[in-house]
Parts: C-alpha cells; sequence; structure tokens
C-alpha cells in the first residue's frame, strides 16, 4: 500500500479520507532525529492512553473511549493507526445504518417487550409465592 499518498484514495472512494502518513509540523519533520524524537513521544502518549483506557474497561470509566482516543493519537503519526481508525469507522457507520433499518428496530423493539413481560412475570410469581421480601430473607 502507498503510505505516501495525495488526500485521494484509490478505488471506489469508500475509504476516503485525509492522506496517510505524519502530521507533525513540518519543521519537525524536515529534521530525522527530530521527527523520529517526536514519533516516540507520540507512541509513548498513545501508549499510556490506551492503557488507561483498557484498564478504565473492568473499573469504573468510559474505557473504550480512552482507548480510541489513544488510537487517535497514534493516528497523527502512524499509517497502521490512520487504517484502523478508518476500519473502526466504517464499521461503526455500517453498524449504525443497520440499527436503524426498520426491520431490525422492530424486532428489536419486540424481543425487548417479550423480555420485559418475561421479567414482570417472574417478579410477579415471586412476589405473589414469598412477598415483597427479599431473596436473601427468604428462609428467615
Amino acid at each position: 500500500m502507498n503510505t505516501e499518498s495525495n488526500g485521494e484514495s484509490e478505488g471506489d472512494g469508500e475509504d476516503a479520507g485525509p492522506a496517510l502518513g505524519s502530521r507533525a509540523p513540518h519543521f519537525i519533520r524536515r529534521s530525522r532525529a527530530l521527527h523520529l524524537s517526536w514519533q516516540v513521544g507520540v507512541f509513548l502518549l498513545g501508549l499510556a492512553v490506551v492503557v488507561a483506557g483498557v484498564i478504565m474497561l473492568p473499573l469504573p470509566g468510559p474505557g473504550w473511549l480512552v482507548i480510541f482516543a489513544g488510537m487517535a493519537l497514534w493516528a497523527t503519526e502512524f499509517v497502521w493507526a490512520q487504517l484502523v481508525l478508518r476500519w473502526t469507522k466504517r464499521k461503526v457507520t455500517e453498524a449504525a445504518k443497520k440499527a436503524l433499518d426498520p426491520k431490525v428496530r422492530r424486532r428489536n423493539i419486540i424481543l425487548t417487550t417479550i423480555g420485559v413481560v418475561i421479567i414482570v412475570a417472574l417478579l410477579a410469581i415471586y412476589v405473589g409465592k414469598f412477598g415483597p421480601v427479599l431473596p436473601w430473607h427468604v428462609g428467615q
């Protein structure tokens, strides 16, 4: 794949987006050593953000949002991260379109309604049998 793009994508235009590659300021890209240290700094900062997001997954906090923020940081410098973000955006857009499809929405509403009716029926049976007592106090 050509990593030095002029902003136009090849193919059917489905992946059209900004050019792939570094978005570092021009004065940083001029010097190889400065650009390499810039990339190391961006990588370490993105890594710290992604690790914080992974830690937030089982703990309270917006874990996935922070992980995607770290990926966005990496995408400012690395082509692989830009491609991952493009793929993710495409998949999220497809899922959103699919979720808005009237047939899928109708099916989801019907399944949710059936689930709520089952839960309410089970709660009514429980309350009818044991009264409004919490399950761990039933035998006392």
